[in-house]
């Protein structure tokens, strides 16, 4: 039955099929060591949207970044683990700077259906290669997975008891804002990958990793809920509802949705911030690198925006829609604000004036748009001098010659495809899916 949706669906959205298959076919992967080959497999494993960016990285940053992924990715499943008891869990947080040294060590505490266990128990691949790294790659890491660590122990300890916004801000900071900081320090440690301002203004790597995580908060809710996780902070839900278990009762939908948009409100503060950081980008492959997940926070963003089926069930950005997500992403400053500025409308058309936050939204929107200008106008400014905020690719006749086959493919092959597939289906074929 799968199949057979998505074969309907593609066939009424060919274009996302487009955008599927040119991400898809762009994948080359690399000859790797066997503990690299390792380190790379649980990078797919563990994040299906950061794996392939990652892979395009610059080679020079290629396997440090992995490597402070997956290690950011075991402290995060110790973390997550609500089943590590907390005499356990505590110290591995807050000693794991030591542990990413110690040449064999594996952790199997989580419990069975932890979905990166596997990481933890074959942890002595990533530490190999973690000690094979640059020495001011590791520095970078350690420092990192110290602060982290610790602060994630501070909260555990606390039962993720978030009461206000600012501890909710420092929270996440600890889980992604170090992140920020620690990747734009990867970006000026060996090459000049981006603008030297961002090591002086710290706030912009911290809003890159603010925005991503509060974007995750709040698609996630229903499914942190289940395992007894709050990360909405009490100051923002107790002005909508007496308990935070209300949130998910179908009488108070209004104002589980008007909490919602105050949450979405507080994560849209940080887009300014994370556009400007992008702009300082030098390097196409990092500037690839950081915008994805940003576009695909802000397309989040909006699909949750006052929509009741957050509450109800997990949330996520289509397949197709992400595929063009990634296309608009990898281009250009110009397209990406364009992503930026398509989805900021979207948010504002869904706006209202029973919501409590109308104004306030709207405000920030209007923010974003107008940031959005001013860095169009820099930019444009700067094309006409001769230079460039960011590197564009260039339109190879090759690209061009891919486009076409995939434009040729989408219009003329694709409904001949899905009528034999729709046929053969009728009468009892087997197929792959279109997406794996």
């Amino acid at each position: 039955m799968d199949l057979a949706r998505n074969i309907i669906y593609y066939s009424f959205h060919p274009s996302q099929l487009r955008y599927i298959l040119r991400w898809k076919l762009s994948d080359n992967p690399l000859h790797r060591t066997e503990t690299q080959n390792i380190c790379f497999k649980f990078l797919d494993q563990t994040s299906r949207s950061f794996s392939p960016v990652i892979k395009e990285l610059h080679p020079e940053l290629l396997l440090p970044v992995c490597i402070f992924y997956l290690a950011l990715r075991g402290l995060d499943t110790i973390e997550d683990d609500i089943s590590i008891p907390l005499e356990i869990k505590e110290p591995l947080l807050r000693g794991f700077k030591d542990i990413i040294d110690k040449d064999g060590w594996g952790f199997d505490g989580n419990r069975p259906e932890e979905k990166d266990r596997e990481l933890l128990v074959q942890f002595p691949s990533v530490i190999t290669e973690f000690k094979n790294l640059k020495p001011v790659y590791r520095a970078i890491i350690k420092d990192t997975v110290d602060r982290m660590g610790n602060g994630m122990a501070d909260y555990v300890a606390n039962n993720w008891n978030i009461q206000t916004t600012v501890e909710y801000d420092q929270y996440c900071f600890y889980v992604a804002g170090l992140v920020g900081e620690g990747l734009t320090r990867f970006f000026t440690a060996e090459l000049d990958f981006s603008n030297p301002v961002l090591s002086e203004r710290s706030q912009l790597s911290r809003s890159m990793g603010l925005f991503l995580q509060k974007t995750n908060i709040i698609r996630d809710i229903r499914e942190d809920n289940v395992d007894k996780r709050r990360f909405w902070p009490k100051e923002i839900w107790s002005k909508h509802v007496n308990d935070f278990d209300d949130l998910f009762k179908a009488g108070n939908r209004e104002a589980a949705l008007n909490c919602s948009s105050e949450m979405v409100l507080n994560a849209l503060e940080h887009v300014q911030d994370c556009l400007f950081y992008l702009a300082s980008l030098r390097e196409q492959s990092v500037f690839n690198f950081c915008a994805i997940p940003q576009t695909m926070a802000i397309a989040t963003l909006e699909l949750c925006f006052r929509n009741p089926a957050l509450f109800e069930r997990n949330m996520k950005v289509t397949k197709g829609d992400a595929c063009q997500l990634i296309t608009e992403s990898t281009q250009n400053l110009q397209m990406l604000c364009g992503t930026f500025r398509r989805y900021t409308r979207l948010i504002e058309d869904k706006n209202t004036s029973k919501d409590p936050n109308f104004i306030e939204i709207g405000m920030v929107c209007g923010k974003i748009e107008k940031c959005i200008e001013t860095l169009l106008r820099s930019q444009n400014a700067e094309d006409h001098r001769g230079g460039k905020i960011v590197n564009e690719l260039s339109a190879t006749g090759n690209e061009k010659t891919e486009e076409t086959r995939l434009e040729v493919f989408s219009i003329v092959v694709l409904p001949s495809i899905v009528i034999l597939m729709v046929s053969l289906i009728i009468f009892g074929g087997q197929f792959e899916y279109v997406w794996r």
